[in-house]
């Protein structure tokens, strides 16, 4: 069966984490050019503009947290989708639950 008793939206919630870490990779790096919609002398005057903002240490704390709470709320959802699906027992659920959050750390 493999799943979808979710309607495999764990996937989504892999996808939002995985955009929250991107932001933190990209911050203080180079905006591509097509990102560059001014004109040379906007940005001459506002060179900051060039490149992506970096955010207060509060701030990539809060998006360091909402990205862990994220991967475990992505394994949970996906071991009790196998579970309610019938793809797991009790003992395979618990078990894969348990490798699959210990694999996080």
């Amino acid at each position: 069966m493999s799943g979808g008793a979710f309607d495999y939206k764990q996937y989504n919630i892999r996808e939002i984490h995985e955009t929250i870490q991107s932001e933190l990779e990209r911050m203080g790096n180079p905006k591509p050019k097509e990102e560059l919609w001014n004109d040379k002398a906007y940005y001459d005057k506002h060179p900051e503009e060039l490149n992506w903002p970096i955010e207060s240490d509060a701030v990539v704390n809060a998006y360091k947290t909402a990205i862990d709470l994220l991967k475990k709320a992505e394994v949970y959802t996906q071991r009790i989708d196998w579970y309610i699906s019938g793809d797991d027992g009790e003992e395979s659920f618990l078990r894969r639950l348990k490798e699959d959050l210990e694999a996080l750390s």
